[in-house]
């Protein structure tokens, strides 16, 4: 190989998208479903951010986080799947060198922030039923505004360092990518150097960040418990209780899907490569179209406003 091709092969200006390798005879029919969630993703988080801008008694921090993790679901939606769809439709696999980083980043840190928003509205439970009668004076709309902010540029300052790590990695073995978008641990892979700070960074991320976001909704959710078990009747527990029913649903649905993924593609080589890839889609499409009907089933105030806009339709 000449210095010249090897320049050019080292620094790829374009990658490819492979998709789901094994099943690649079937994109056209995975799209399908892929594209149908996406719709109800886009459509249900819509719902929740026009339902709670138009009524005015939603206008409290649960509901001001609900809209923040609404955002950022579609923002983690539309980072993969537009591009996701036109390769299994259209066989549109290329993607440039930049675009890829680009993607690689919006993916971590919407993936990030929804992380930062469970643990906010764990926060806003604890307050609500370990401290009710405190809950309007320590959540003021100004604090509920700097959670937000703090939230985002945690996601900002934490997913900022993966393109920048992979952009360093010379990458002369291939620029073929074995998934349908540009996870970090998907691009650092291909390249030919030693490239343990990323995947070291990429483990911080999983265990330091979110691993510690997961920690403060664990004890946030045992002093709720403790609280719930300390409450006179039967009847006032299971309604206390209900309350976190949909939160938790979220969460679990979420940290799931992101530790098995993580896992399995560093250390899941006996792991078949197509279902790797599946279930690292599901982790982003399923959650950011789940959460809606999560919430608008489980709450009363979003599930009676959602009843009489279908209602005064129907007249």
């Amino acid at each position: 190989m000449s210095d010249a091709n090897r320049t050019d092969f080292t620094n790829p200006s374009t990658f490819i998208l492979l998709g789901i390798p094994g099943l690649e005879m079937a994109h056209v029919w995975i799209a399908i479903p892929f594209c149908a969630v996406y719709i109800m993703a886009i459509l249900g988080n819509s719902t929740i951010l026009f339902i709670v801008k138009r009524q005015p008694r939603l206008h409290e921090p649960m509901y001001y986080f609900l809209c923040m993790l609404a955002v950022s679901d579609v923002g983690l939606s539309t980072a993969i799947l537009p591009k996701m769809l036109a390769n299994f439709w259209f066989n549109s696999r290329e993607i440039s060198f930049n675009a890829c980083l680009t993607q690689m980043y919006f993916f971590h840190s919407f993936s990030v922030t929804d992380s930062g928003i469970f643990v906010a509205m764990a926060l806003d439970r604890y307050v609500a039923i370990c401290h009710p009668l405190r809950h309007s004076t320590i959540l003021t709309n100004c604090v509920v505004a700097k959670i937000g902010l703090a939230v985002a540029l945690r996601s900002t300052v934490f997913s900022l360092p993966y393109p920048l790590l992979a952009r360093q990695w010379p990458y002369c073995r291939t620029n073929i990518i074995s998934e349908p978008f540009c996870s970090h641990i998907a691009v650092v892979i291909l390249a030919c150097a030693d490239t343990r700070i990323s995947n070291h960074y990429g483990l911080f991320v999983l265990f330091c960040v979110k691993g510690l976001d997961v920690f403060i909704i664990a004890v946030s959710y045992i002093q709720i418990l403790r609280a719930i078990f300390r409450l006179p009747t039967k009847e006032a527990r299971l309604k206390t209780f209900g309350t976190c029913i949909s939160h938790l649903c979220a969460i679990l649905l979420f940290y799931f899907p992101v530790l098995f993924s993580s896992l399995t593609n560093r250390f899941g080589q006996n792991v078949a490569l197509h279902f790797r890839v599946l279930m690292a889609n599901v982790y982003v499409l399923m959650p950011p179209m789940l959460n809606p009907i999560i919430y608008g089933m489980r709450t009363k105030e979003i599930r009676d406003r959602l009843l009489w806009l279908f209602a005064h339709k129907g007249k």
